[in-house]
């Protein structure tokens, strides 16, 4: 099956998505839709055949953790609402700690990179078996990018991912921007990348924009897609014709025009790939045609045509998840540094990771900006150096407003008791009943007079 070009759907761009030409399928963040019911945007959508792959972020697979069953089984359940033909998660790690170091458990907020080793490689692979145990349809998974590199390694990217889709025949999904931010921060080179990695695994190419700051490329998916990353996917189109090609943006996003430029420019670079490297394909090319028929993701290996989920070697999970907690222990509660990690690439890496929880916290609870003010953002990175996320982000924005009360902020009268009063409409046990919220109501408005 052909995906086609695609764009990542998300609400604030609902709309604009609906009204791009062109567009044969969208992409949806799994963990923002509800497992019974979806948006209108997305029922509509689908309505007129447009293909809606749930993309997952949640997972952890590249955890020292086996994967939690009841995040598989959410993931499962918006597959089959979806009627989707795969789905869609990361290696990565994004929690660690707990039972197998007997320490509290730690929350990333963010993809962090595993390991390229073969202990690592070991507990990956055993996590990615039984997802695809526990799914309806194909998975694929993303590589990711990142600002730090682990000490030690003893593989390649390219070489990583190859053994990962050998041993578990698991699909790839490769995000040609990552692979530049990867040459940006980590000196990566992505031809080499391309060349190790098994194309004909690949399910579909994401293609997303970034910014570098002070030698660091930030994937921030918020601004427009570089020449770079589209010589990237120039790279990765001469080797194989992937199934499909998708554009994500996930903040700061401009108008629909904008949006049909970017894929304009992605559909241009595919076709003039394809017509530069056209006579290599004629002649039988490993990883074209051949390998594009191989790729259809609605006929993955059967499930008896795998390795079982035999489990990792003794010790494997443990050695990975002291070292997975001693690193993410560094950068959201400022343990000491690991050895062997490049400190200045870890204080980088520690900042983005405040800077991505204010703003979601900001999102989640629109309210504490507007009552700080100014003073939000630097109160709440203060507050995130010392107090790791560990209950998720509506948790989070709640402890911190309580933080920031005992603390005795804010200065301003009216700002602290506008304060208060929310924290305590959304801290009990309950939700408040109609009688509560109204007196509430009358009472903030008063209060801001």
């Amino acid at each position: 099956m052909k995906l086609g070009i695609g764009i990542g759907w998300r609400p604030e761009i609902a709309d604009e998505v609906e009204a791009l030409a062109g567009i044969d399928w969208v992409e949806a963040v799994a963990e923002n839709l509800c497992a019974d019911h979806l948006p209108d945007s997305l029922v509509r959508l689908r309505e007129r055949g447009v293909t809606v792959v749930p993309h997952g972020v949640a997972l952890g697979l590249g955890g020292a953790d086996r994967p939690d069953p009841g995040r598989l089984a959410a993931l499962a359940a918006r597959a089959e609402l979806l009627g989707t033909p795969l789905v869609t998660e990361h290696i990565a790690f994004v929690r660690a700690g707990g039972p197998l170091t007997a320490s509290p458990r730690l929350e990333a907020g963010h993809l962090l990179p595993v390991a390229r080793t073969w202990d690592a490689l070991d507990v990956l692979c055993e996590n990615v078996r039984i997802a695809q145990d526990s799914l309806p349809v194909p998975l694929a998974l993303e590589n990711i990018a990142a600002l730090i590199s682990w000490p030690g390694e003893e593989l390649t990217e390219g070489q990583f991912l190859a053994e990962l889709v050998e041993r578990t025949g698991v699909r790839l999904l490769i995000d040609v921007a990552n692979l530049h931010t990867n040459h940006v921060n980590l000196g990566q080179d992505p031809a080499k990348a391309l060349d190790e990695l098994p194309v004909e695994a690949i399910a579909y190419v994401h293609v997303a924009g970034g910014v570098e700051k002070n030698g660091v490329w930030h994937d921030t998916h918020a601004h427009p897609v570089s020449e770079p990353v589209l010589d990237v996917l120039a790279e990765l189109r001469s080797r194989v014709d992937p199934p499909g090609v998708l554009l994500e943006r996930d903040d700061a996003f401009p108008p629909g025009a904008e949006l049909a430029g970017e894929l304009d420019a992605i559909r241009a670079t595919l076709r003039q790939a394809a017509t530069v490297h056209a006579p290599a394909e004629a002649g039988g090319r490993t990883g074209t045609a051949e390998a594009g028929e191989r790729t259809g993701v609605a006929d993955p290996a059967p499930a008896e045509g795998r390795a079982a989920a035999d489990p990792a070697p003794a010790g494997t999970r443990d050695r990975t998840a002291v070292a997975q907690t001693a690193l993410l222990s560094a950068l959201v509660a400022g343990t000491p540094a690991p050895e062997g990690f490049d400190h200045r690439r870890l204080r980088v890496q520690s900042r983005a990771l405040a800077a991505k929880r204010a703003d979601v916290v900001a999102k989640v609870a629109p309210e504490l900006p507007e009552i700080l003010g100014d003073a939000y953002r630097p109160a709440f990175l203060a507050y995130a150096g010392s107090r790791p996320l560990s209950g998720g982000y509506r948790r989070d924005a709640l402890d911190f407003a309580e933080h920031v009360l005992i603390a005795g902020g804010p200065a301003d009268p009216v700002a602290r008791r506008r304060l208060t009063y929310w924290w305590q409409d959304r801290s009990g046990a309950r939700p408040p009943g109609r009688t509560t919220r109204l007196v509430r109501a009358a009472r903030a408005v008063l209060v801001g007079k």
